[in-house]
């Protein structure tokens, strides 16, 4: 099986799955049940991937282009893993103005991931954000919840050690 820069093998368990089909038993004769469902099933899984909304759609009768469209409009959904380590750029105005694009491109070519994903063994994931709110200590990025500011490009590889 080849697996494609930057995914990570779905792994879902048979107890995640007997979760979410008693959730979809719950729910799925409300009004409305989809968005309830996609909630609990990233709740059971920290994501929505295919093999997830195919559960969805088998156990509801919503076809599948229905559940992706949804799961990919709203931002509260993500159909990739997120890593044990969420490395989050900020890319507002004041961060970027001070780099932090390209803090963004040094972090993409040294996980060997695009944003949005996540690294094959699932140690980091990277996205993009607005405004984290320390705008002056710009440009800033986060993993978890730890704040790194004022940065360089050539801090990172001493903050990625620091998980590695």
């Amino acid at each position: 099986m080849t697996v494609k820069k930057g995914t990570v093998p779905f792994n879902g368990t048979k107890e995640q799955e007997e979760a979410l089909k008693k959730s979809i038993a719950e729910l799925k004769s409300e009004k409305g049940a989809l968005m309830p469902i996609l909630q609990k099933a990233q709740d059971i899984y920290g994501y929505l991937p295919m093999e997830v909304q195919k559960i969805i759609s088998d156990e509801t009768g919503i076809p599948m282009e229905k559940i992706y469209g949804v799961a990919t409009f709203y931002s509260q959904f993500t159909l990739n893993p997120k890593g044990r380590y969420r490395i989050s750029v900020c890319l507002g105005t004041a961060c970027y103005v001070k780099g932090s694009g390209d803090i963004y491109n040094a972090l993409m070519e040294k996980l060997g991931i695009a944003g949005g994903e996540c690294t094959p063994d699932g140690k980091f994931s990277l996205d993009a954000c607005r405004c984290v709110g320390a705008c002056g200590l710009a440009p800033v990025m986060m993993i978890n919840d730890e704040v790194y500011g004022r940065l360089t490009v050539d801090d990172l590889d001493g903050i990625l050690a620091k998980y590695e």
